[in-house]
C-alpha cells in the first residue's frame, strides 16, 4: 500500500473513530490527558503499522486496543505498588475493547450504552461553564484543534486552551462521575449536552478551516447523538427540536457543494436532490415539538430551516416570516450572530439597502470584528443592490478573514465578477 492510501486511510479512521477510542479510554483509565495522549499515539503508530501490514478490517479495534496498550505501559511505569495496578487491570481485558453495541441497550443507571454519550454528559457536568462544556466536548469527542474550538467560539486560542485545561482540571479535582446521568438528573445538563451536538453538526457543516466545506463524519456524528437523546428525553421539545433542525440542514448536504467540491448556494441548490425522507422527518419532529407549548431556540431554528426546505423554488421562500422568526430568535439568543442572519433574511424581503442598515449597526458594535462572515454578507447585500465597487471591497476583507478553502474560492469567485461588472 503506497504512503498516500495510508495516510489517507489514518485520516478517514481519525475522522470516524477519535471520538470512540478516547472515549473508551476516558472510561477505563479516568484520566482525560493520558486518554488524548494515547489515542494520538495509536494513530501515529497506524502511519508505520498499516503501510507494513496493510489496514485492519477494523480499524477502530486495533487504533483502541493500541491505545489501550499504551495506557496500560504508561501506568505500569508510574503506578506505585500493587493497588495501583489492580486499579488499571480492566485495561489488560482479554475482549474486544471496541464493541459498538445498540446505543439504547442495557446500562443499569440510565438505559444508554454508549461511551460516547457519557463522555458528553460528563463534559456537560452542571458544575462547569456551559462554553467549557462544549468546548471540551468538540476536543475530546469530535478531535477539533484547540484553534478551530477558539474561531467556532470567536475567541483567541491561547482564550481556549486555558478553558480547556481547566474544564479538565475541574472534572478531575470534583470527582464528576463518567457516567449518563439517571432520569431525575437529566434536564439539568440538557442545555450544555444540545449546545454540544449543535456545534458539532456546525463544525461538519461549514467547517471553520481545512480544503473541505463539509465535515461528512461529524454531521453523521451529530445527528446520531441527537437521535439517541431523543430516544432519551422525548418528551423534551427542545431535544426534538435539535433533531428537527439537524434533518432539515443534513438534508441539503449532499447539493451544498458541486462534484467539484466548489461551495453551492442555497438559492442554486438543485432542490430535487434534497433528501425528502430527512427533510418529512424533521417537518414531523418539529410540529410533535411545537404541539408541546414550550417554545425554544433549536424549535425556532428548525422552523427557519423548514420555510428553506418547503419552498418549492428559491424566489418563493418566505423571506419576511424567516425575518421574523430571526426576530423571535433573538429574544432566546441575544447574539450578533443571529442579528446578522436576521440582516439577511430582512435584505431579502424589503430590499438590500435595509439588510446594509442593520449590518451597519453591526459593524459599528464590534462585536463581530474578525468574523469574515460579517462583510461577506455586507458585500452580498451590495452585490445584489447593484453596488459592485463597494461590494469588491466588502468581498476583498472577507478573503483577509476566511479559513476554509471552499469558502475562499467562492469568496473570489464573486470578488473577481464584481470586479468585471
Amino acid at each position: 500500500m503506497g504512503v498516500n492510501d495510508v495516510e489517507a486511510a489514518v485520516a478517514a479512521a481519525f475522522r470516524e473513530e477519535w471520538g470512540q477510542v478516547v472515549a473508551t479510554l476516558i472510561r477505563v483509565t479516568g484520566d482525560w490527558d493520558l486518554a488524548e495522549e494515547c489515542a494520538q499515539d495509536a494513530f501515529a503508530r497506524a502511519l508505520d503499522r498499516w503501510r507494513r501490514d496493510g489496514v485492519p478490517r477494523r480499524p477502530g479495534a486495533w487504533l483502541t486496543t493500541t491505545a489501550r496498550n499504551r495506557a496500560l505501559d504508561l501506568l505500569r511505569r508510574e503506578a506505585a505498588g500493587a493497588a495501583k495496578l489492580r486499579e488499571v487491570a480492566v485495561l489488560t481485558r482479554d475482549e474486544d475493547p471496541y464493541d459498538p453495541c445498540d446505543p439504547y441497550d442495557s446500562d443499569h443507571e440510565s438505559g444508554v450504552e454508549d461511551d460516547r454519550l457519557r463522555l458528553i454528559f460528563t463534559c456537560c457536568h452542571p458544575a462547569l461553564p456551559v462554553e467549557a462544556r462544549v468546548a471540551l466536548t468538540l476536543r475530546t469527542l469530535a478531535g477539533l484543534t484547540t484553534p478551530e474550538i477558539a474561531r467556532a467560539f470567536l475567541v483567541p486560542e491561547a482564550t481556549m486552551a486555558q478553558r480547556l485545561v481547566r474544564a479538565k482540571r475541574k472534572i478531575r479535582n470534583a470527582g464528576i462521575p463518567y457516567r449518563v446521568p439517571p432520569a431525575h438528573l437529566l434536564p439539568e445538563r440538557t442545555t450544555g449536552v444540545l449546545g454540544v451536538v449543535y456545534l458539532l453538526f456546525n463544525e461538519g457543516y461549514a467547517a471553520t478551516s481545512g480544503a473541505d466545506l463539509l465535515r461528512t463524519n461529524l454531521c453523521a456524528e451529530a445527528v446520531r447523538l441527537a437521535r439517541v437523546l431523543a430516544r432519551l428525553m422525548p418528551d423534551e421539545p427542545e431535544v426534538l427540536g435539535l433533531l428537527a433542525l439537524l434533518l432539515l440542514h443534513d438534508a441539503r448536504r449532499g447539493t451544498r457543494v458541486d462534484a467539484a467540491g466548489e461551495l453551492v448556494t442555497l438559492e442554486d441548490q438543485d432542490r430535487t436532490a434534497w433528501d425528502r425522507a430527512a427533510v418529512d422527518e424533521g417537518a414531523a419532529l418539529l410540529e410533535t415539538a411545537l404541539r408541546r407549548g414550550r417554545p425554544g431556540p433549536y424549535q425556532i431554528q428548525a422552523a427557519i430551516a423548514a420555510c428553506h426546505t418547503t419552498a418549492a423554488a428559491a424566489e418563493e421562500t418566505d423571506w419576511a416570516d424567516i425575518a421574523a422568526l430571526y426576530g423571535e430568535l433573538a429574544r432566546f439568543v441575544p447574539s450578533a450572530v443571529v442579528r446578522l442572519n436576521r440582516a439577511v433574511a430582512v435584505g431579502m424581503a424589503e430590499g438590500p439597502e435595509a439588510g446594509l442598515t442593520l449590518v451597519a449597526e453591526l459593524e459599528g458594535e464590534g462585536e463581530l470584528d474578525g468574523y469574515h462572515l460579517l462583510p461577506a454578507t455586507r458585500a452580498d447585500l451590495l452585490r445584489r443592490g447593484g453596488r459592485t465597487a463597494e461590494s469588491a471591497e466588502a468581498y476583498g476583507r472577507a478573503l483577509e478573514l476566511v479559513e476554509n478553502e471552499a469558502e475562499r474560492r467562492f469568496l473570489e469567485k464573486r470578488l473577481a465578477k464584481c470586479r468585471s461588472a
